[in-house]
């Protein structure tokens, strides 16, 4: 599956910096899960402003509404349990490969654009769904946490599926 994605430059560092956490605590897994859809919000608006297919702008639409969501429901978490979210290496590197990938996205236009932020979108709710499933929901200590990292992962496997979906589309 990794030899698929690695042609994500997005994917390389938060892979790396994923496989090389030792159990990150509930502040940390926080401010993963955080960061991860503030990237994907981020990523959303670009595909708006850029994109000029209606299937992708309604994905986009659909990854901005999602994950902001999701973050709200977050910061509420956070707010409630009186914790402060612990930036860490791994959101870092998600920080740094996103701003490249977002760089190099801003280099195309039309087609080559939409298929390009849709097979990122692809590969990168492949990394972040299974860095949900294989670390961050085992690690969380908390059950609230645990659960709204739960929710978040049922909910971007179906965005996972609709990149899947959309950039099949795409292709032909």
């Amino acid at each position: 599956m990794l030899t698929r994605l690695m042609f994500t430059t997005l994917l390389l560092l938060p892979t790396a910096a994923l496989a090389q956490a030792q159990k990150p605590n509930d502040a940390q897994i926080a401010h993963i899960a955080y960061t991860a859809g503030v990237l994907d919000v981020t990523a959303g608006k670009q595909a708006l402003a850029k994109s000029s297919n209606p299937d992708v702008k309604a994905f986009a639409s659909e990854m901005v509404r999602d994950h902001q969501a999701v973050n709200e429901k977050a910061l509420a978490l956070v707010k409630k349990l009186n914790v402060t979210p612990e930036d860490n290496a791994t959101s870092q590197a998600l920080t740094k490969g996103a701003a490249a990938k977002q760089a190099e996205l801003g280099k195309l236009s039309g087609t080559a654009f939409d298929r390009a932020y849709v097979e990122n979108e692809v590969a990168y709710h492949m990394t972040v769904n299974g860095a949900l499933k294989d670390t961050l929901i085992p690690g969380s200590q908390n059950a609230e946490l645990k659960s709204l990292l739960q929710t978040g992962l049922s909910l971007f496997t179906a965005h996972q599926q609709h990149a899947e979906h959309l950039s099949m589309s795409l292709a032909k």
